[in-house]
């Protein structure tokens, strides 16, 4: 793949605890991704704005606050309503194993918890993106 990976990394709602996204962030861009770190307390229009603005191929939360049930479907929403469903969505934080199955069904592509390893973030994402890219080859 000679095309690098753009990833748009975002703390939805109140949560301030952004020690872990910016490991994952460090450890996207030692792997060679491009990344786009939004901040603190987005809201969902303002991260698939950004996601937009920035052309990028995933959008990863961290949410860390017990609203994961409210704003994945919020960002769902709002990327079906900025027709942005190309994007792969995913995130991680603390989220109980029913919930994560739950927000997989929705359309949320992974949900990782705490303990996960960088690499298995890694890798699935450049599992997923090629074959996104392998796929639009195609048609």
């Amino acid at each position: 793949m000679d095309k690098k990976i753009r990833v748009l990394l975002a703390k939805p709602g109140l949560d301030g605890h952004d020690r872990g996204i910016k490991v994952i962030a460090a450890a996207f861009r030692d792997a060679g991704f491009e990344v786009i770190y939004t901040g603190l307390r987005q809201t969902p229009q303002m991260i698939v704005q950004a996601a937009i603005e920035e052309d990028v191929d995933a959008i990863g939360v961290s949410i860390l606050s017990g609203a994961h049930m409210t704003l994945f479907p919020a960002i769902l929403d709002e990327m079906k309503a900025k027709n942005a469903s190309d994007i792969l969505l995913f995130g991680g934080g603390i989220i109980p194993e029913d919930d994560k199955q739950e927000l997989e069904k929705m359309g949320v592509t992974k949900v990782f918890t705490p303990g996960a390893p960088t690499d298995a973030a890694i890798s699935f994402l450049k599992e997923a993106i090629a074959g996104r890219q392998s796929d639009e080859k195609i048609m």
